[in-house]
């Protein structure tokens, strides 16, 4: 089928169905950049709790270091980490709900497709 053989609802359906997709990729790549992060921030944490109270601890604000306690960088950790927690289930669910609309979307447009089929085959048994 050419493009210009396409009819008008078909073209409507797969520019929706290219949108889901690219909103489905855009939604993993965020979850996976959350994951990442929230793995570097238990690493974090369990080199911290292996430390000792008086040993020297640095963080990381902008292009400097500075000197922090361990119990004020274990509690910023743990918010993090919470927060990322809660970002990594708004995007689960996202990903879950884009991937029911492909779904739907996909099935719509194979439905669509093969009523077409049908409706322009001829009868076979014509019924006298």
């Amino acid at each position: 089928m050419s493009q210009q053989e396409i009819p008008p609802w078909l073209r409507e359906q797969l520019a929706r169905l290219e949108q889901l997709q690219q909103n489905l990729q855009a939604v993993q790549m965020q979850k996976q950049q959350v994951e990442a992060e929230l793995s570097e921030t238990d690493r974090a944490l369990e080199e911290l709790k292996n430390a000792k109270d008086d040993e020297q601890i640095y963080k990381y604000a902008g292009n400097l270091l500075i000197k922090v306690t361990k119990e004020a960088i274990m509690k910023d950790l743990q918010e993090k980490k919470e927060i990322s927690n809660t970002r990594t289930l708004v995007l689960a669910k996202q990903e879950t709900r884009f991937k029911e609309s492909l779904k739907d979307l996909q099935t719509k447009i194979d439905d669509m497709l093969k009523g077409r089929a049908q409706s322009a085959q001829p009868d076979r048994n014509p019924q006298s």
